[in-house]
């Protein structure tokens, strides 16, 4: 019953910012709708919120009968533990007079991938390259890898990459996971060419990328 109450307390204030034209990282999680988190309702979601803000370590049942748990809130972003290899990430980025909320989903395929999608306020469907273009090759080869770009391009059918947001520095990092995916030897060759690491910065429309 007290856990209900605090949750019904945290509801109203949501209720209050959303009204305000503003929304936490909490709130965007418990609204969304079941298409975007297929695994958890909205009930499931809401205790979730409600143990992490306690201190309490418990997770919730998702609907593969796995475990799911909220790791980190702020008022700008929410990390969650969907399945044991899978994980998600809510952000609430300040866009001009409004707010834009990105859903970063991120699966271990063996190498930690990610995807990223944005949505309003109010959860509707926002076009992806409006916000963020998903960097090519090119981005991610070193000075010496654009000159070996020909043997990087036949060694690397295509990029893994893990996203992660910082709402205290408002960067996007995006991390090469291509160690976990190709042979060693194969590794050994190209990782010299490829950068580790990309860095993008929310400019209030869009996350560009910092060269």
């Amino acid at each position: 019953m007290k856990n209900r109450i605090i949750v019904s307390a945290a509801g109203l204030l949501a209720g209050t910012l959303a009204l305000m034209g503003q929304i936490t990282a909490s709130e965007a999680f418990t609204t969304a709708p079941n298409t975007v988190f297929p695994l958890l309702d909205s009930s499931t979601r809401m205790d979730m919120i409600d143990y992490f803000n306690s201190g309490m370590s418990n997770t919730s049942t998702n609907n593969l009968k796995g475990q799911s748990a909220v790791t980190s809130l702020s008022d700008k972003a929410l990390s969650v533990k969907m399945t044991d290899s899978s994980t998600a990430q809510i952000v609430v980025l300040d866009a001009g007079s409004g707010q834009v909320v990105a859903v970063i989903s991120t699966v271990a395929a063996p190498g930690l991938d990610s995807s990223i999608a944005f949505f309003d306020a109010d959860w509707n469907a926002l076009p992806d390259g409006n916000y963020f273009a998903k960097p090519r090759i090119d981005d991610w080869l070193t000075p010496e890898g654009k000159a070996n770009k020909a043997e990087v391009e036949m060694q690397v059918p295509f990029m893994l990459a893990s996203y992660n947001y910082d709402p205290s520095t408002g960067k996007l990092l995006l991390v090469n996971n291509l160690n976990r995916f190709l042979d060693e030897d194969i590794y050994d060759i190209v990782s010299p060419y490829l950068r580790p690491t990309l860095s993008y910065t929310w400019n209030g429309k869009r996350f560009v990328l910092d060269r």
